[in-house]
């Protein structure tokens, strides 16, 4: 048993994807993204994990990730698939920008839609990333704020805190701590730091 157990942490550590100075992170903008968010992030995102990014060139939001259940909507799920399908292999990782509202199925553990379930058949997001994957989105949406500071630096949280599932980290017990679960309130990172806490940089390392 005890053999077995250090076998699925060694294969959990071997699948995690590794990072350094080399790694290269493409920022891709979508319909009209802002310039000045679109190099932010890509500021951001190269300076917190100490690797490389570069902006890719604006697209359309792709037609079969568009949804009008509760409202128009794009699909992040689908956004990561395509994103993670059309990533050319000089990039590392994708990472999408838009202002387009966004949305994905909320589930429990059992794998079954949470109740109620139309309110959570498709769940407005502020961005979504898997654990680990290479292919993220953020909006915009969903982190407005009149003043532009505490705008600009929630969208940061949330760009870090997305890009950071896709190095493998899980969401963070520490309230303070940048990967924190935002528990479907925008507070929750207005709250917290950008910033990793202790435990998160020791797992990245």
């Amino acid at each position: 048993m005890y053999k077995y157990l250090c076998f699925l942490l060694i294969l959990l550590v071997s699948c995690q994807p590794k990072i350094d100075k080399s790694t290269l992170v493409g920022i891709q903008p979508y319909n009209d993204f802002p310039k000045d968010k679109t190099d932010t992030i890509a500021k951001v995102i190269s300076e917190f994990y100490d690797l490389k990014t570069v902006v890719l060139p604006e697209l359309p939001l792709p037609k079969n990730a568009f949804i009008q259940v509760k409202s128009a909507r794009y699909r992040a799920d689908s956004l990561i698939k395509i994103q993670k399908r059309l990533k050319v292999d000089t990039l590392d990782f994708v990472l999408g920008l838009t202002h387009q509202d966004i949305s994905v199925t909320k589930k429990d553990n059992n794998g079954k839609i949470k109740s109620p379930v139309y309110k959570y058949a498709d769940w407005g997001i502020m961005g979504l990333a898997y654990c680990p994957g290479n292919s993220c989105i953020v909006s915009t949406f969903r982190i407005k704020h009149s003043d532009k500071q505490k705008h600009f630096t929630r969208l940061k949280k949330v760009a870090v805190h997305e890009f950071g599932h896709n190095l493998g980290l899980p969401h963070c017990p520490d309230k303070s701590c940048v990967m924190t679960d935002a528990v479907e309130s925008v507070a929750t990172i207005d709250n917290a730091q950008l910033a990793l806490c202790e435990a998160c940089t020791l797992k990245l390392k």
